[in-house]
């Protein structure tokens, strides 16, 4: 598997200079297997918008998983192309709620906060529960858990040719008296479990999120922390805060390298491709 990182970019879009080298686009990343026709996508930030346009006619089928719906991981929907082509199927996941997805997306794809209704998409549009029970799509089997951060949201599990993939962009592992704590007692832990990558909130160094318990996210710390009790054998750490720049977000990947022996720890970067091969990741240096 390919897995490109479209947008890594956290809470709202940081586009500049001082952004560059770690990306200011909001969440995005896409996965590609040995299906040139089939493509998985996670979130739909503001990164996806360029990922719609490099989609060549070869790709007719999508699945577009959402990890949740604040704005920064859906706001680049609207201007992802290919749900505008009556040849491609897009099936979009999403966590389940007493609300309908449809109408849950048409908050935002609606006027007066956007001029496309979802029911106007060309595209085969088909709307979907996250599976919490591995789901078979053409050659990737997938997985989602809830996981804890505000409002309702998960995590994702991707597995294709003997390769796994987590993915959990806005996760709080470490929220409670004492952490890290046992695998069963620790929130998104069941889908990270050996995988070859784990894509994990990143958002704070550890004092930041002493003062900010509760808000959804992890340090870079806790981050390694769950990485080692998961033995994930990569960790990418992702949802870069807004504040960070770009050596801000190097010198705290520098600090959780540092912190471990066991995992190989980069800072998710956009435009970067990590391959998948010989249940190993390779994964670009920061």
């Amino acid at each position: 598997m390919n897995v490109t990182f479209w947008g890594t970019r956290g809470s709202i879009a940081t586009p500049g200079p001082e952004t560059a080298a770690y990306g200011g686009d909001t969440s995005c990343v896409a996965i590609a297997g040995i299906d040139p026709e089939h493509l998985v996508i996670l979130d739909a930030g503001t990164g996806i918008r360029r990922l719609g346009s490099e989609i060549g006619p070869r790709v007719r089928r999508i699945d577009l998983l959402l990890s949740h719906l604040h704005l920064d991981h859906i706001v680049g929907l609207g201007f992802f192309a290919p749900l505008f082509r009556p040849d491609v199927a897009v099936s979009v996941w999403a966590p389940p709620s007493t609300t309908p997805l449809l109408e849950r997306l048409g908050r935002y794809l609606s006027p007066p906060l956007f001029p496309v209704r979802l029911r106007d998409l060309a595209c085969e549009l088909e709307l979907r529960d996250a599976p919490e029970e591995p789901v078979v799509r053409g050659a990737f089997t997938i997985r989602a858990v809830p996981v804890i951060h505000p409002d309702t949201a998960v995590g994702y599990r991707v597995e294709a040719g003997g390769h796994v993939i987590a993915y959990l962009p806005d996760h709080e592992p470490a929220l409670g008296p004492s952490f890290p704590f046992e695998m069963t007692w620790t929130s998104g832990a069941t889908i990270a479990l050996d995988a070859d990558l784990l894509i994990h909130d990143g958002q704070y160094a550890p004092d930041e999120y002493t003062e900010r318990v509760g808000w959804g996210h992890s340090s870079t710390l806790d981050a390694v922390a769950f990485a080692e009790l998961t033995r994930a054998r990569a960790l990418a750490l992702f949802h870069h805060d807004p504040w960070h720049d770009d050596s801000r977000v190097a010198h705290m990947t520098r600090e959780a390298q540092a912190a471990t022996g066991a995992v190989t720890v980069t800072a998710a970067r956009q435009g970067a491709t990590v391959t998948l091969g010989e249940r190993r990741a390779s994964v670009p240096a920061p």
